[in-house]
């Protein structure tokens, strides 16, 4: 298959968006036959026609809009590029950000609006497993990957781990569930539990706290995702071992309240990078 002429997507680029061949002409400084006959080649290339001609304008065909799209992202990327490259900042800057699939939305939300909040700033946002997405940023595809464990600090020696925040773990439930509650040991062996999913940081060191309490706790349901977790405990289906950032919503709103603070507990967030030539700025300027 040969290879796309960039040189002719220039010009189509151009003359789509001026409308008209003379305009675009003129903004090229090239004749507007030499630009017709460009057009064509790359309407030969493409196999379909790019425009119409209809009083006195060009319109876009279907194809043509198709191909003005891709047109459009190519030569973004490119202004994006120059600028990285040259000036250290792009015009429009992109920040690509992976995420464990079962990380609190609320915690990302408060950690991308510190981004946001920087200007002119477009987030490309995915999520996943752990190992995939570590994968993706030694790729370069992404920037920087949000996680709530360190456990491959040792996959890759150019991995570097920072602490974002760390964030106490509670008992929560409805405050119909727990009214009247005493003591942390007394909710523990009076109502069914809520955990998160073991091998976790929490999990690891509710079980600990139990074991030291010297309580064996119904447990009723354990997932991974903290999402699910919430809609669990939200339905009352027993009280919910959680950062409070979880259902932060819920606890402003009294739907839910705060039991116990499980001390020596905690969840701990990390933004990983890897070492870059070219380190995205926007990092640097969280991330410091």
């Amino acid at each position: 298959m040969a290879r796309l002429n960039y040189k002719h997507l220039g010009y189509f680029h151009a003359v789509a968006h001026a409308g008209n061949l003379t305009h675009a002409a003129g903004n090229l400084n090239v004749s507007q036959s030499a630009l017709s006959v460009q057009i064509k080649k790359l309407e030969e290339q493409l196999g379909h026609q790019l425009f119409d001609r209809r009083g006195g304008r060009l319109h876009l065909t279907e194809a043509g809009r198709i191909a003005l799209d891709h047109a459009d992202a190519i030569f973004a990327t490119g202004d994006e590029l120059i600028g990285t490259l040259t000036l250290g900042q792009a015009a429009n800057p992109v920040l690509r950000v992976g995420a464990t699939a079962t990380l609190s939305r609320n915690f990302q939300i408060g950690l991308l609006k510190q981004f946001l909040e920087l200007g002119d700033v477009s987030l490309v946002l995915r999520s996943g497993a752990i190992d995939s997405l570590l994968a993706d940023l030694e790729a370069l595809s992404l920037d920087v990957v949000i996680l709530n464990s360190t456990a491959n600090q040792e996959l890759s020696r150019s991995l570097h781990f920072h602490q974002l925040s760390e964030q106490h773990v509670s008992l929560v439930g409805t405050p119909e569930r727990l009214k009247g509650t005493k003591d942390l040991a007394d909710t523990l062996q009076n109502h069914p539990i809520i955990l998160p999913s073991s091998g976790g940081s929490i999990r690891i060191g509710f079980d600990a706290l139990t074991r030291q309490l010297g309580i064996s706790p119904r447990i009723v349901a354990e997932a991974d995702d903290m999402a699910m977790l919430r809609l669990l405990v939200r339905e009352d289906l027993g009280v919910a071992v959680l950062p409070p950032v979880v259902v932060h919503d819920e606890l402003q709103s009294k739907r839910l309240i705060e039991a116990h603070v499980l001390t020596g507990v905690v969840e701990t967030f990390y933004a990983v990078t890897i070492e870059r030539r070219f380190p995205n700025p926007l990092l640097q300027c969280v991330l410091g």
